[in-house]
């Protein structure tokens, strides 16, 4: 997808998703690179869904949830490669969104979280049951299969996938802020985002094209980019 960006109300989104909706539950990626803003605008379309529902039907089923642990990372010489799509468990992660779409609402199903203050999963951080709109967000759900890891099998288990856009320039200083965030000297800090994320974030950049809407974020607003005339995605 290509063309010019046109702003839109945070309320244009929810709409959008409302109307797609349907019966069962309804799967919304978020894909985008690393720092890109993916968990804010989860959060706010989440509460945002929920506040004109008057109700909790969404909820967000963070990919993080699903990071190899750092026991493994190590023995695999991984650790400093961490979030990289080969340290995903990508089997449990696909695993979870498919008992997602076919566990009918109300029946419970336990999501791992991602706890950065202890920087590894957490099992059964939330729980689905009633919640009809799933929010989930990652960097790799328009990934093709990579390696042995099939990341592809993520987006046929998705309704919609958006992609948000950011500038490389913010992508790299909000990544950097948050390792010094979580303990990482700033050398360490720009040494993880030149070496890994921003190679990550390309690789990422590279699937925006299968998006089905593509964001930027603006203070709090977001802008949608427009298909020039002819456009066609297949």
């Amino acid at each position: 997808m290509a063309g010019e960006f046109v702003e839109r109300p945070l309320s244009w989104l929810v709409r959008r998703v409302r109307e797609r909706a349907g019966r069962g539950r309804y799967l919304l990626g978020i894909a985008g690179p690393p720092g890109a803003g993916k968990s804010t605008l989860s959060a706010a379309l989440r509460d945002a869904i929920n506040s004109e529902a008057s109700g909790m039907i969404a909820e967000i089923a963070p990919m993080d949830g699903f990071h190899l642990g750092n026991d493994l990372l190590r023995a695999t010489e991984s650790i400093a490669r961490k979030g990289e799509p080969d340290t995903f468990d990508v089997d449990g992660y696909v695993s979870g969104l498919r008992r997602l779409r076919t566990t009918p609402v109300g029946e419970p199903v336990p999501w791992p979280t991602f706890d950065r203050s202890i920087d590894a999963p957490v099992p059964g951080g939330i729980v689905f049951d009633r919640q009809s709109i799933v929010l989930t967000e990652g960097n790799y759900l328009l990934l093709d299969d990579f390696g042995t890891r099939r990341w592809s099998e993520v987006r046929a288990l998705l309704d919609e996938c958006w992609y948000l856009d950011a500038a490389r320039e913010v992508i790299e200083d909000r990544l950097l802020a948050r390792h010094i965030r979580g303990g990482c000297t700033p050398t360490a800090a720009r040494d993880k985002v030149r070496a890994s994320d921003l190679r990550n974030a390309d690789l990422v950049a590279t699937t925006r094209q299968r998006a089905d809407l593509v964001l930027r974020g603006n203070a709090g607003s977001y802008s949608v980019a427009v298909a020039p005339p002819g456009f066609s995605a297949g």
